[in-house]
C-alpha cells in the first residue's frame, strides 16, 4: 500500500510539474509557435531531462540587476547631448526606394537610423584585419574599444595585446570586453594579467557562473565583435582575436571570416553600442564621446549598424533579413556557418527563388557542431527543390555572416542564421547600401565558391532513409538551436 502511495505520488507530481510548464512554456511572451511547440514536444519524450533543460535556459532571463541596468542606461542615452547631425553635409542617405524600405523597417525596430558618408574597406581574411587593426591602435591618441566573443592567447592574441599594451602606455585609454564562456580561458591566462598590469581595462562580459543559474540564463552570450578607435575608426564583422587555426577546434580550420573597415557616421553608432556593453557590466559610462560630431566621407556608403540581442524582442534581424529576401530582384548570395532558419525566414529564401532570384547559400562542408549540421540539412529539399543553389565550403570553416542583394544591398556581422544569434545572444550587424562595396562583399563571396561543391539535388533528394532519419530528427530541434 506505501509502495502504490509513493507511486502515485510520483505520477502526480510529473503530472503537476508537466502542466506548470506547459503553462509556462505558452503564456511566456517572447518566443515563436515553433519554439513553443518544439519545447512541447521536447518534455513530452524525454520528460525530466527536458524539463531540467528548460529552466535552465528555456526563457530570455538574464537576472534582475542586468535588466534593471539595461533600463538605467536607456534612460540615461536620451538625456546625452548629442550633435545635431543634420546638417553635417554628406550625412543624408541616397539609398534608392527600392532598398529604402528595408532601412525604414530597420530605422523602426532599432534605435539607430541609417547615416551616409562612410568610408568602407572590407579586410577579407584575418591577416588582411590585424595588420590594420594593430596599426590603427598605434595611431590612437585618446582611446581604443574592443569587444569580442572570443579572445585566445595564440600569436593574434599576444600581437594585440602588444599593440594595446602600448598604446595604453602612452596615456590612451584601452578598454578591452570579452565575454565570458567565449574568452574563459584567456580571462584565467598570464596574457590577460598582463594587460591588467600594463594598464589596459579588461572587463568580463555576461559573468557565468553556477550561483548563477537560478537567477538568470547563463547561455545568453555577447557575441559581438567590435572595434572603436578615437571615434574615428570602427571595425565590425565575425572575426574574433584568434588565429585561423583556431587551437580549441583546430580539427576544422582554418576558420574563414571577414571584417570591414570603416570610417564615418556609423562608428558613432558602433560607439554607443560598446558604451552600452560596458556599462552593463562595470557601470561606468563615457558620456563625453557621444557627444562629439562624427566624421563625414564626402560620397561615403549609406550604413546602420543593427544591435540586436534579447532585450530587443528577438525579432528585429530576422525582419531584417526576411524584408531583404522579399526585396531581391535578381540575386542573393548568403554565406553563414550556422544555418537553421524557422520557417517565415525559409519561405521568403523559397519565394525568391520561386520568382525568378538566383539565390545562394554557401556553409561549412564539416561543421564544429554535429547537431546544427544535421538540423541545416534537415531544411536543403524544400529549399532545392524550390531552385535555391546550396554550396559546401570544404576549405575550412566558413565563419563569415554575409549577404548581398542585387549587387547593391550588403548585410555583414557577428549574427549567424539560427535562433540562437537571431533571437537570444547580444549581436552586431552592418546593413549598407553601396553598389561598389557590395560589388566587393560579392566578389568575395563568389571567391569561396572556388572551394566548394555544390549540393546535387537528384542525389540529395535519394539520399538513404537513415539519413534522412538523422537530418529530420535533428530538424525537429531547430526552434531550440
Amino acid at each position: 500500500m506505501t509502495h502504490l502511495i509513493v507511486v502515485l505520488s510520483l505520477i502526480a507530481l510529473d503530472v503537476i510539474i508537466f502542466v506548470l510548464l506547459l503553462i509556462h512554456i505558452l503564456i511566456r511572451r517572447n518566443g515563436t509557435s515553433e519554439t513553443r511547440l518544439a519545447w512541447v514536444v521536447f518534455l513530452i519524450l524525454v520528460p525530466y531531462v527536458s524539463a531540467l533543460i528548460y529552466l535552465l535556459v528555456g526563457g530570455t532571463h538574464f537576472g534582475w540587476r542586468r535588466q534593471k541596468r539595461h533600463q538605467d542606461i536607456h534612460k540615461m542615452m536620451p538625456t546625452v547631448e548629442r550633435p545635431d547631425l543634420a546638417d553635417l553635409p554628406g550625412m543624408e542617405p541616397t539609398t534608392p526606394p527600392p532598398y529604402r524600405r528595408v532601412f525604414t523597417l530597420a530605422e523602426n525596430l532599432s534605435a539607430s537610423d541609417v547615416v551616409g558618408g562612410n568610408q568602407l574597406e572590407l579586410k577579407a581574411d584575418a591577416e588582411h584585419f590585424l595588420k590594420p587593426l594593430c596599426a590603427d591602435i598605434a595611431a590612437a591618441t585618446r582611446h581604443v574599444h574592443l569587444l569580442t566573443y572570443i579572445y585566445l592567447t595564440d600569436k593574434t592574441g599576444q600581437t594585440v595585446a602588444d599593440a594595446l599594451i602600448a598604446a595604453a602606455k602612452r596615456g590612451v585609454t584601452c578598454r578591452l570586453l570579452v565575454d565570458s564562456l567565449g574568452s574563459r580561458d584567456f580571462l584565467r591566462s598570464d596574457l590577460c594579467r598582463k594587460l591588467r598590469d600594463g594598464g589596459v581595462q579588461v572587463v568580463e562580459a555576461l559573468p557565468a557562473r553556477l550561483v548563477r543559474i537560478l537567477l538568470s540564463r547563463i547561455d545568453l552570450r555577447n557575441h559581438r565583435k567590435i572595434v572603436v578607435i578615437d571615434n574615428r575608426v570602427g571595425y565590425v564583422g565575425s572575426q574574433n582575436i584568434a588565429d585561423p587555426s583556431f587551437a580549441p577546434k583546430a580539427k576544422y580550420a582554418p576558420w574563414i571570416d571577414c571584417m570591414v573597415r570603416m570610417e564615418g557616421p556609423a562608428v558613432h553608432d558602433l560607439q554607443l553600442l560598446f558604451l552600452e556593453d560596458w556599462y552593463m557590466d562595470t557601470e561606468e559610462l563615457e558620456e563625453g564621446l557621444l557627444e562629439e560630431v562624427p566624421h563625414v566621407k564626402p560620397d561615403g556608403a549609406d550604413v546602420q549598424i543593427i544591435g540586436s540581442g534579447p532585450e530587443s524582442g528577438g525579432d528585429m534581424l530576422t525582419l531584417v533579413l526576411q524584408t531583404c529576401f522579399h526585396m531581391a530582384s535578381e540575386e542573393l548570395i548568403l554565406t553563414t556557418p550556422y544555418f537553421v532558419p524557422d520557417v517565415a525566414t525559409e519561405t521568403a529564401l523559397i519565394a525568391a527563388a520561386r520568382r525568378g532570384v538566383e539565390t545562394s547559400i554557401i556553409v561549412p562542408k564539416n561543421n564544429d557542431s554535429r547537431l546544427v549540421a544535421l538540423a541545416s540539412r534537415s531544411h536543403y529539399q524544400s529549399l532545392l527543390e524550390a531552385g535555391v543553389r546550396i554550396f559546401q565550403f570544404h576549405a575550412g570553416l566558413l565563419h563569415a555572416k554575409t549577404l548581398t542583394v542585387d549587387r547593391q544591398l550588403f548585410l555583414l556581422g557577428s549574427a549567424n542564421l539560427d535562433r540562437r544569434s537571431l533571437e537570444l545572444n547580444f549581436e552586431v550587424n552592418m546593413l549598407g547600401w553601396n553598389p561598389d562595396f557590395a560589388g566587393q562583399l560579392r566578389m568575395l563571396q563568389k571567391s569561396y565558391l572556388n572551394d566548394s561543391t555544390e549540393v546535387d539535388g537528384i542525389k540529395w533528394l535519394d539520399a538513404p532513409w537513415t539519413h534522412r532519419l538523422a537530418r529530420n530528427a535533428a530538424g525537429m530541434l531547430s526552434p531550440l538551436l
